[in-house]
């Protein structure tokens, strides 16, 4: 992918969690270690790539050690869009008839709690591209010009803003020169 020209660096793993045991029983394979070495790895071959992940929170028999290895892991991983979803039930599935399941109010405050960890680190990892040059795919033009640099995807993560008015659809090179949460502010590059 690094090297074609024509793949935007925009990363989209799928991880669901960082805890082993918790990774064991959705019969997933890594752990944290493996997981930031993919990571670094993907960065030293693109260093602005864009990675984002989801992860879910509250899978029958995670314990409170499980999320807080979950949280160090994004702490120590520094993606760009992090996806915190709460554990239930699917049909025909095994994680279905498992007997050892959390109440769905703590579900909920571990949701909460790695989501709001989640926002914090995914606005930080925004500010850190303040001085990065990329081009914007425009999808909305108007009195503000709103769109999506290489590292950000449609409907799930941050989008980008420029003043001026540039055509939908134009490829438009552009300056970040702030962020607001997951959202950046760019200026176009002439």
């Amino acid at each position: 992918m690094a090297a074609t020209d024509k793949v935007v660096p925009y990363f989209d793993i799928s991880f669901q969690h960082a805890s082993n045991a918790v990774l064991r029983k959705m019969r997933r394979f890594g752990d944290p270690e493996s997981f930031v070495n993919l990571i670094e790895r993907v960065r030293q071959r693109v260093p602005h790539a864009g990675i984002r992940s989801n992860f879910i929170v509250g899978f029958p028999g995670e314990s409170v050690d499980d999320v807080d290895t979950l949280m160090a892991f994004l702490e120590e991983a520094r993606l760009d869009a992090i996806g915190v979803f709460a554990y239930s039930d699917e049909d025909n599935t095994e994680a279905a008839t498992f007997t050892d399941k959390l109440e769905a109010d703590e579900i909920a405050a571990r949701r909460d709690s790695v989501s709001a960890l989640a926002d914090e680190l995914v606005a930080q990892r925004a500010e850190d591209r303040i001085g990065e040059e990329s081009t914007m795919l425009v999808e909305v033009s108007g009195e503000a010009t709103v769109g999506r640099v290489q590292t950000q995807g449609p409907e799930v993560d941050g989008e980008t803003l420029v003043h001026g008015v540039h055509p939908v659809g134009a490829v438009v090179p552009v300056r970040i020169v702030d962020a607001q949460g997951a959202d950046l502010v760019a200026e176009v590059i002439e």
